[in-house]
């Protein structure tokens, strides 16, 4: 039960509704058990009616009856309606605890480092804030609900039972332990096959999700049939694991149903034997048959109960072991800071967690307030993490990074990150309309705003274009765009921004010469008065940099200007001259 430790605040936040609720259940089975005793003395009143009226007829009974419906479905009624209101309440309750944990956890999953994600599959993300939450609601719902139920059954029946008749109580009893046990044998059964079948249906969404989102290549390289193979092959696993719940689950009622009828025939050949000993009289027999069947389900239920109490707790040890974490950079944190844009990183390497590969060794450098930058070397020199670390995604291993001769860590990181304009190499948008990708960083952007970002990006003739422009809908991870469009319309999310700091992660990639010219004319305009860094393995001569730094393995190994640095005839030269042939070329 020590998983369940960070429920108690949800508990302690909803106790009244829970203690409400327990009062509830407590009234219901009370309402639903007196009929047991209504139905014994209206045998009663019949078996002395007749004892005094030997003649009487059917309708001489009618006044008996009638008493004992209108009781009946009075305590019939009242215990409807406290259980209704225990639905109402320990039920509503646990949804409510649901959506606050996939909420706690949502907020978690955002807080936590970039390595987080790169270590854990988003598939497994998912199903702890899906499966594993549900798992732990109806822990706090149902589960806690059929567990006061079984206390407060056994708190009032079997009393009564014992007063009545103690052997016979005690005979009517021992089949409830066999059923308990026996249903939550099957339970457990039924649960472990149910995991297998929620994998196979993992392989099944997955082959689609791949097959969805790669369709391009599949149709082009006629793979439509092998993955069509593929799906059948997993739908077939799929449907006979299903089937093989279903055996169990249909043997699952007649079992039931057995058990109990064994138990009532139990009680009537013992019971019928204490009745011609004149040990009990038939209305007393009776009555228990009615507190046998009160009992059932609550005994049924506690193997239900055990078997969900497990799987909520393997659940909730897993929802856990994310809660715990604990980010580098914690958001919400630190001082809030106008950024003037002046970048000092100190002798700074980084050691990615989740490989162990060291990206950054040892690197210095001073960047002024509003200098325009770049940083260039080949694929795997420590480039992009360079624009990691400036977006405080990644906190250094070793070193400083200065923001304003002021560690970064010490910042409010949202408002931090809320003044850099960052073009990630690797463009992501969102399933929305264009407009709202581009004012993303920014509440209440005006259409005026988008549209002037989007033509300083190159883009606004070709959104245009679009049946609905700019409240086109793209698809998903803007499936339905090209790369450079897609490129461009992140540039023109950072442009809107218009912030004081400036990273462009390898963004013109997928460009063509004649945009790239827009694109660079309108940074160049962007770039006045901040701090920029481009980050790129290409030269941009007509960009100006005031200072290039050239990166191989993690290390500086030469910084300077353009001319400076092709004086030097190292690395950048080399670079230079063969972009140079591949433009000529």
């Amino acid at each position: 039960m020590k998983h369940f430790s960070t429920l108690k605040k949800y508990f302690f936040q909803y106790k009244y509704p829970i203690l409400i609720g327990i009062i509830f259940v407590i009234l219901s089975n009370i309402f639903k058990v007196v009929a047991a005793p209504l139905i014994r003395n209206t045998i009663s009143e019949i078996n002395l009616f007749l004892t005094n009226h030997s003649n009487a007829t059917l309708y001489d009974f009618y006044p008996i009856l009638l008493k004992f419906l209108g009781f009946y479905a009075f305590f019939a009624i009242l215990s409807a309606i406290f259980t209704f209101l225990m639905r109402q309440t320990i039920i509503v309750v646990s949804r409510k605890i649901e959506f606050d944990l996939k909420n706690e956890l949502f907020q978690q999953y955002q807080k936590l480092d970039l390595s987080f994600y790169k270590k854990n599959y988003t598939g497994d993300l998912m199903s702890r804030i899906t499966e594993d939450v549900s798992r732990v609601r109806e822990f706090v719902g149902p589960t806690i609900m059929y567990s006061v139920n079984l206390v407060a059954m056994f708190a009032i029946c079997i009393p009564i039972m014992f007063m009545i008749h103690w052997k016979l109580a005690l005979i009517s009893l021992l089949p409830l332990p066999i059923l308990s046990i026996s249903i939550y044998l099957i339970n457990n059964t039924i649960n472990k096959n149910s995991l297998i079948l929620q994998q196979k249906l993992a392989k099944l969404n997955s082959i689609a999700q791949e097959v969805f989102s790669g369709i391009r290549i599949v149709k082009s390289f006629v793979k439509e049939k092998t993955f069509q193979e593929n799906f059948t092959i997993e739908a077939e696993a799929y449907k006979e694991q299903a089937i093989k719940i279903g055996r169990i689950n249909a043997f699952y009622q007649p079992f039931f149903v057995g058990i109990v009828s064994l138990s009532i025939l139990i009680i009537v050949y013992f019971g019928g034997e204490f009745v011609l000993k004149k040990e009990i009289n038939i209305e007393h027999l009776v009555e228990f048959i009615f507190y046998i069947n009160f009992l059932t389900w609550p005994v049924s239920a506690l193997g239900w109960v055990a078997t969900m109490t497990q799987r909520a707790a393997a659940s909730m040890e897993r929802i856990n072991d994310f809660l715990n974490l604990k980010p580098a950079i914690i958001p919400g944190h630190g001082i809030p800071h106008k950024i003037q844009g002046n970048i000092v990183f100190d002798k700074v390497s980084l050691v990615y967690e989740d490989t162990g590969i060291r990206a950054l060794d040892n690197i210095s450098f001073n960047i002024p307030q509003g200098e325009k930058w770049a940083i260039i070397g080949r694929t795997g020199s420590g480039k992009s993490t360079i624009a990691e670390l400036i977006t405080a995604i990644y906190k250094p291993t070793e070193g400083k990074i200065l923001i304003d001769n002021t560690d970064y860590t010490e910042f409010e990181v949202g408002q931090y990150r809320s003044q850099i304009g960052y073009v990630p190499q690797d463009v992501f948008l969102f399933s929305d309309t264009i407009f709202n990708n581009i004012s993303f960083g920014v509440e209440q952007a005006s259409l005026e705003k988008v549209k002037e970002a989007a033509k300083q990006a190159g883009i606004d003739e070709e959104i245009q274009k679009l049946p609905m422009g700019y409240d086109t809908v793209i698809g998903e991870r803007g499936v339905t765009l090209s790369g450079g469009q897609k490129q461009r319309i992140s540039i023109a999310r950072a442009i809107l921004l218009r912030p004081s700091i400036i990273v462009l992660d390898d963004c013109l990639s997928a460009v063509d010469v004649t945009t790239e010219n827009l694109i660079v004319e309108a940074l160049n305009h962007l770039f006045k008065n901040r701090t920029s860094i481009t980050i790129t393995h290409r030269i941009f001569n007509q960009l100006n940099f005031d200072h290039i730094l050239v990166l191989d393995e993690g290390r500086i190994i030469e910084s300077g200007t353009h001319e400076y640095l092709l004086g030097l005839n190292g690395m950048y030269t080399q670079l230079y001259h063969k972009q140079v042939k591949e433009a000529v070329a």
